[in-house]
Order: C-alpha cells, then sequence, then structure tokens
C-alpha cells in the first residue's frame, strides 16, 4: 500500500504561484512513476504532470507547460508541482498519483496509476 497526502492549496490571484507537495508513505516510494491530475467544478479529471521514478523525465499537459514544474525527492518521499503564472481556469481540486504499474515510463494516463491521495484544493481569483 501506498499513502498519499497532498499539501500546499489555497487561495491565490491570477499571476500569482503556489506550490503542492504531495508526501508518500508505505512502499518504497522511489520505484514509482508519480503525476498531478486535477479536477474542475463539472468536468472530469485531468492529467497536468508526471515525472518518472528517477526524476529524469517530465510529461506536462499543454494548458500547464512552461508555467508549471514536477519535481521530486526520492530521499524525503516527496513529489512537488510548482504553479507559477496561475489563471483562473486552473482553479480545480489537485490531486498526487502513483503508478506500480509504468516500468520505467511515465504516463497522462489516469487509469495506470493505482494509488491516488485526497486531493487538496486550488482557487485563483481573477
Amino acid at each position: 500500500q501506498v499513502q498519499l497526502v497532498e499539501s500546499g492549496g489555497g487561495l491565490v490571484q491570477a499571476g500569482g504561484s503556489l506550490r503542492l507537495s504531495c508526501a508518500a508513505s508505505g512502499r518504497t516510494f522511489g520505484n514509482y512513476a508519480m503525476g498531478w491530475f486535477r479536477q474542475a467544478p463539472g468536468k472530469e479529471r485531468e492529467f497536468v504532470a508526471a515525472i518518472s521514478w528517477s526524476g529524469g523525465s517530465t510529461l506536462y499537459a499543454d494548458s500547464v507547460k512552461g508555467r508549471f514544474t514536477i519535481s521530486r525527492d526520492n530521499a524525503k518521499d516527496t513529489v512537488d508541482l510548482q504553479m507559477n503564472s496561475l489563471k483562473p481556469e486552473d482553479t480545480a481540486v489537485y490531486y498526487c498519483a502513483a503508478s506500480t504499474i509504468l516500468v520505467g515510463k511515465i504516463s497522462d494516463i489516469e487509469y495506470e496509476y493505482d494509488y491516488w491521495g485526497q486531493g487538496t484544493q486550488v482557487t485563483v481569483s481573477s
């Protein structure tokens, strides 16, 4: 089992920044690809960013490319999402996810992640 706990969400004005953090526990965190997804009110959950087990490969949704940065610290069992130049359309609940399925790969496909956190709310005001 892997437990994931997100933190760092909140209310920010458009153009501002937030840093989300996800703390993992339970199994060997360093073996897993990690991802961030988000779900806005009335919409389906969508991919935001992913990072390989080593941190050497990253993947971003087009909507956040150039504004968001995903990183991980395997010594601390954490994965972060630095969000800059935030827009009102970034408002959503953000979820951290871990994949024990993706061996040496990363993915933007939700069902390839088998452990999920409870989510943290990010609200961007205009």
